[in-house]
């Protein structure tokens, strides 16, 4: 007498737990990324030789050609006005420098205006952001 084999069934395999690593990973790297706001116009930092800064704090403040002014959303003078009511109301780090980008295109007489401006709202000192040499 002869018998047959017994069916065989396909062997599913099993996805859920694929599924599952891929979910955590996504997760970790939403919580993980570092979202750092768009700049507020398109700048080309001055080049300089020297340490590059290590981290931009969440303040940073914009100069263009021309004169135009960036400070969080505000531009021009109630970027100034947002800049002196943030410094105004500063409870920790205070003596920390204030991160400055400012256009390889900036005219000296701007900048100048602008480091008589900050010294008035109260800034002493400064991080002049640059791309190195």
């Amino acid at each position: 007498m002869r018998f047959d084999p017994a069916p065989r069934r396909a062997v599913s395999e099993n996805l859920l737990p694929m599924i599952n690593v891929v979910f955590l990973l996504l997760i970790f790297f939403l919580i993980a990324a570092k979202l750092a706001p768009p700049e507020p116009f398109e700048l080309t930092p001055p080049e300089a030789a020297g340490a590059p800064v290590a981290e931009l704090p969440e303040g940073v403040l914009y100069l263009a050609p021309g004169g135009l002014v960036g400070w969080g959303e505000a531009r021009g003078e109630a970027a100034w006005d947002a800049l002196a009511t943030t410094r105004a109301g500063c409870a920790t780090d205070c003596d920390a420098a204030l991160v400055v980008r400012a256009d390889a295109g900036l005219a000296g007489a701007d900048l100048a205006a602008a480091m008589a401006r900050l010294r008035q709202i109260g800034v002493d000192r400064i991080s002049l952001v640059s791309r190195a040499r």
